[in-house]
């Protein structure tokens, strides 16, 4: 019959499904475990591989493992199952004691029976427990380091964004994400809304918009300069912008602010009578957790800051983001998602190096020769872009 042909002709003519040739069946995965251990922004940037992996195999359950103290980063997400952490403090423990941890650790991994093992950076613990806890499949990157015990490697060359090579995991074993689920994700929580709400509700910016700006890292060389940094404060309040300042807890970030504050010489005690026309700076440097920080960026009309996991946090709850990148690499480490700005210097042929400052002196030149001008524009096209929008 006629029918019968034509339909015969069109499937014919539908594209060919490719697949590798050891790729794996989602439909029979059960329990999956993924394993990223390393920094808080790293570990955000995971959040995509737990939702490609429930989109592709929606009846399986899906863990984590990663180090307790950027736990954070993936708690609440509602593709996770459970999440296992490590604590780096176990080193420090009596032998007896450390040991008693791993193995209560090892203990509720192997109760989970796992069929798929993905570990993102290829580590000596993500192998051992490939080949301990009884994994048909183990992925890792073919990053140069030749662990045993996976048993599906991927290729990490070339200028890919992390999100991106994280997703290579699955695409290694024949799961090809869509584009759907590639924007990270961090769920701030009822809890951490809450205290942001007080915060906000304390400085008078509960019902107005204001910039969340975070001009600190843990890395001293992905710093902006204080001078930069103040002017543009100066910059934003004279035009009527409310500003709040975070950053760390840690007393070398929270010092830092305070000398930007200085230098922009600007009251930074903003209360609840403040004009809602008026320009006003709030601190609220090392007062917040990464869930609260995280529920803050989602208030705020725009995030500015460096190469941080901040900038990640922002990017990841649908903020737009201005990120000033000096000797890290912004294709691999951007701001994810479109709508974001990024400033790095195109005179110096030596970006991005991955060094601690030039010659290791923890100054970056590629970023300090940022000016004033080239930031300040971009954050005000950045706002002008919102207000037109």
């Amino acid at each position: 019959p006629l029918w019968l042909w034509l339909q015969h002709t069109l499937l014919s003519c539908a594209p060919m499904k490719v697949l590798p040739d050891d790729a794996i069946d989602p439909a029979r995965l059960r329990r999956v475990l993924v394993i990223k251990l390393r920094h808080h922004g790293d570990v955000l940037l995971t959040s995509p591989v737990l939702q490609a992996l429930q989109e592709a195999a929606p009846q399986a359950e899906i863990d984590a493992l990663v180090y307790v103290d950027s736990a954070a980063m993936l708690s609440l997400h509602p593709a996770l199952s459970q999440l296992h952490c490590v604590d780096r403090s176990w080193r420090k423990l009596g032998l007896f004691t450390r040991l008693w941890r791993e193995w209560r650790l090892l203990t509720a991994l192997r109760a989970r029976h796992y069929d798929l093992l993905i570990d993102l950076t290829a580590s000596p613990r993500g192998a051992w427990l490939a080949r301990h806890l009884g994994c048909a499949t183990a992925v890792a990157p073919n990053n140069g380091r030749q662990r045993r015990g996976f048993t599906h490697r991927y290729p990490t060359a070339g200028l890919r964004h992390v999100v991106e090579l994280h997703l290579d995991a699955l695409r290694r074993i024949g799961i090809q994400p869509s584009l759907a689920v590639r924007q990270p994700r961090i769920v701030p929580g009822l809890e951490a809304e809450q205290v942001v709400n007080a915060h906000l509700g304390r400085l008078g910016l509960k019902n107005r918009p204001f910039i969340h700006l975070h001009p600190t890292s843990r890395w001293q060389f992905k710093c902006w300069t204080v001078p930069g940094m103040a002017g543009l404060i100066r910059a934003l309040v004279s035009q009527g912008h409310a500003v709040v300042v975070t950053a760390a807890p840690d007393a070398a970030e929270r010092a830092r602010v305070a000398e930007i504050l200085a230098a922009a010489s600007i009251n930074s005690q903003a209360h609840p009578a403040a004009s809602p026309q008026a320009g006003l700076i709030a601190d609220l440097s090392g007062q917040l957790s990464l869930k609260q920080l995280a529920a803050l960026s989602a208030r705020a009309r725009l995030f500015v800051g460096v190469d941080s996991a901040p900038m990640h946090i922002a990017a990841a709850s649908g903020t737009p983001v201005v990120a000033l990148f000096g000797p890290s690499g912004d294709v691999e480490w951007g701001p994810w998602g479109s709508g974001h700005r990024v400033l790095s210097s195109r005179q110096h042929a030596c970006r991005p190096c991955g060094q601690d400052g030039c010659g290791g002196g923890k100054l970056s030149e590629c970023l300090t020769s940022l000016t004033l001008a080239q930031v300040q524009s971009a954050v005000f096209e950045a706002l002008a872009t919102q207000t037109t929008e």
